[in-house]
């Protein structure tokens, strides 16, 4: 497995390409925004798109899916609890960037807790993460785990103030993660990649 990180949007939101080294097939998750640039990087990698992951419903993890979708010819996979978020997602947008968007694609199939998503032999595991969304998930795979807003480094994690936000759900959320083992590289929303290890410093009055 290999793994490509994008910066995009004006959140600078960290979209990942996630692929299968021999047969180059590959995910690509949390799409913010700057399709072209996403576009351009499969290309130059040489990669098979199988379909478009998000691991919650907030504009700047979707606002590039409708235009990947058209161009790339694959589906779009969110947790059933955000679609509501993914239908709002270009009016908040606007709130929040003051720029005007398409409207996201719907989705092509609602994930499920536990799942397993394969792209050649790479597989990743579906794990349900509320808290900073009612519909958060994370992309489990040998030796890392894709997080979204979960948690960031060091000791950051997602606001709980906006719709669907819920701060006992995403410590639950944070504490699952961090019984993961100790160096397993997470790979979240926004930022620098972490690990484990490094982030249990920052957490261990709720990992007691």
């Amino acid at each position: 497995m290999a793994v490509e990180i994008l910066v995009v949007g004006q959140l600078g939101t960290n979209c990942y390409l996630v692929y299968d080294k021999d047969s180059r097939d590959c995910f690509i998750l949390d799409p913010g925004d700057d399709a072209d640039f996403i576009i351009r990087k499969i290309q130059d990698l040489k990669l098979k798109p199988k379909a478009i992951l998000a691991t919650h419903g907030h504009f700047d993890h979707v606002l590039a899916v409708t235009e990947l979708k058209l161009t790339l010819k694959i589906p779009f996979y969110l947790h059933c609890q955000d679609n509501s978020l993914l239908k709002r997602a270009t009016k908040t947008a606007k709130y929040f960037t003051n720029v005007n968007h398409d409207p996201v694609s719907i989705v092509d199939k609602y994930l499920r807790n536990n799942q397993i998503l394969k792209a050649g032999r790479l597989g990743l595991k579906v794990l349900e993460t509320p808290g900073h969304t009612q519909g958060s998930i994370s992309f489990l795979t040998k030796g890392c785990i894709f997080v979204g807003d979960v948690i960031f480094s060091n000791g950051s994690f997602g606001r709980t103030d906006l719709e669907g936000g819920d701060y006992k759900a995403l410590r639950k959320s944070i504490k699952k993660i961090l019984f993961l083992p100790s160096d397993s590289i997470i790979y979240p929303g926004h930022g620098e990649v972490t690990t484990v290890k490094e982030e249990r410093k920052y957490y261990t009055s709720l990992l007691k």
